[in-house]
């Protein structure tokens, strides 16, 4: 999971540029980048760390020009190497950068092609890489020469659609020409459009959640449509043209479960009013199982989950109560990378109120329970602060399955839920009882709120993959480079990979 954006100004792009990732850091805090277009010259900084950090002011003054890309990265497969920072630059044809939300099913395949069939050669294990070759030969085979117009561009996009499976949203700038956006035809990861009208004429942002377009002063335009290109020229003319065949929009339930900042709209539903409707629906199922005058208190694991325990309380007219503190210097847990890293950090970034919880049956709501580190942490917290009772209810189903489409689930042994009943789970957090929300609860949520999303990626919960090319045997060799990684090539197919590469040797 990663934040994007693309910027088309009239004055200096790399103050937007910068005071948007810091808008979308939530989405990432491994990695930090930014190019910019200057006189057909891209210019571009990057390395690890928060946005805060990646950049200095000397580092700003060099970002000269009015258009370019951002992104903040959270790393899903292969290392957490500054090389795989973002963006990516490849210099055939005109010159071109990218930076990418999602995740390749088929990156391996796409490897194989691009070495033996497109002669490029890819030299890290980023899937981001993967796809700006890709986008960069379809290009170069679209034009037949040098020229570049949209219509151009789009057949190369549509090209692109019909080669690369998974999820990806996507910002490229080509040197002399323009900005490009485009979102893959399953419409899992959010890319929407902000305008700002100005004297000398209209100025653009792409970016993945309306909050960065309005934190800028930016007036929310509309959302990127699955399968949709649009091209901002450099007379600053907006095109756009669906690119892809049968699209169908399936955002992903977790980016309202958790990702998304809760002031964001995506696919015209607010993450906030989606996580109250959590929050109603939980209390029903709440209600159902516990007595009245059996919880004291409810209380939120802050932040995502605040919304849904606030409406949870209202409706069950039950004290609420801010039990836990939460560290805001300390970094997001789930984005973490490595087990051993969020376990430590949770008693660093919640600290618990004991008053709040001395003597009284209480109600923690999260988010959602992934691993269980967190969620068995912060039971224990509550006991060592004198709560007789811990009752622990997630805004979101169990978690089940692997996610394949840019949120680090891999594995299914890593996940709490997968093959434990709700008992078992219970027990593995220690929690005295423990309620989950239904799936078909969480879909109504978002769409109560747009009656127009229908369909969801909702793989993690239900083991349904929207794309349709996730095998069993696919997952296993997922969860085999999980678990025994080995350098340079990262993903499902490696062995098949570095076999195709000698013979072609």
């Amino acid at each position: 999971m990663c934040g994007i954006v693309g910027v088309v100004s009239h004055g200096p792009a790399n103050q937007l540029i910068y005071d948007a990732l810091l808008l979308l850091q939530h989405r990432g805090q491994d990695a930090a980048g930014i190019a910019t277009n200057h006189g057909n010259k891209f210019i571009m900084h990057k390395a690890n760390g928060l946005v805060r950090d990646v950049f200095r002011t000397r580092n700003m003054r060099s970002l000269l020009g009015n258009t370019g890309i951002g992104q903040v990265r959270y790393p899903t497969a292969g290392s957490a190497s500054e090389e795989e920072a973002q963006p990516f630059y490849v210099n055939a044809p005109f010159g071109i950068i990218l930076a990418h939300n999602g995740n390749l099913t088929n990156s391996g395949q796409l490897k194989i092609e691009l070495f033996k069939n497109d002669r490029r050669h890819i030299n890290t294990d980023s899937d981001s890489e993967v796809l700006l070759n890709v986008l960069a030969h379809e290009i170069q085979e679209a034009t037949s020469g040098y020229s570049l117009d949209p219509s151009t561009l789009f057949k190369a996009v549509a090209t692109v659609h019909k080669r690369v499976r998974g999820s990806y949203a996507v910002v490229a700038q080509i040197a002399g020409h323009g900005l490009l956006a485009f979102r893959d035809p399953y419409g899992i990861r959010p890319l929407c459009v902000g305008v700002n009208e100005t004297a000398k004429g209209n100025e653009y942002v792409i970016a993945s959640e309306s909050v960065a377009l309005e934190g800028l002063g930016f007036r929310f335009l509309r959302d990127v449509t699955p399968g949709e290109a649009i091209f901002i020229d450099q007379d600053r003319v907006m095109h756009s043209r669906q690119c892809a065949d049968n699209p169908t929009l399936n955002p992903c339930a977790f980016e309202f479960v958790y990702f998304a900042r809760p002031d964001s709209i995506i696919d015209g539903a607010s993450v906030y009013a989606s996580r109250l409707k959590m929050g109603e629906y939980l209390a029903e199922k709440v209600r159902k199982q516990f007595p009245q005058g059996d919880i004291d208190v409810v209380m939120p694991i802050p932040d995502s989950s605040r919304p849904a325990t606030m409406e949870l309380a209202l409706k069950l007219n039950i004290q609420y109560r801010e039990g836990f503190i939460k560290n805001r210097y300390v970094g997001r847990t789930f984005l973490m990378p490595g087990q051993a890293i969020r376990q430590k950090s949770v008693r660093q970034k919640l600290n618990a109120i004991g008053s709040e919880f001395k003597g009284k049956s209480v109600l923690l709501v999260d988010d959602s329970i992934v691993r269980g580190t967190t969620s068995r942490e912060i039971v224990q917290m509550a006991r060592d602060s004198g709560a007789k009772r811990v009752i622990f209810a997630s805004a979101a189903p169990p978690v089940k399955f692997p996610n394949v489409y840019g949120i680090d689930m891999p594995t299914r042994n890593e996940l709490i839920a997968f093959g434990r009943s709700d008992e078992e789970v219970c027990r593995e957090i220690t929690a005295d009882a423990l309620v989950y929300q239904d799936l078909d609860a969480l879909k109504r949520s978002i769409s109560d709120v747009n009656p127009a999303l229908k369909r969801f990626e909702a793989s993690c919960f239900d083991g349904v993959y929207v794309t349709g090319d996730i095998t069993r045997d696919y997952l296993d060799c997922i969860e085999a480079a999980r678990n025994n990684p080995r350098p340079l090539v990262e993903d499902p197919v490696r062995s098949q990979l570095n076999l195709n590469l000698a013979q072609a040797d």
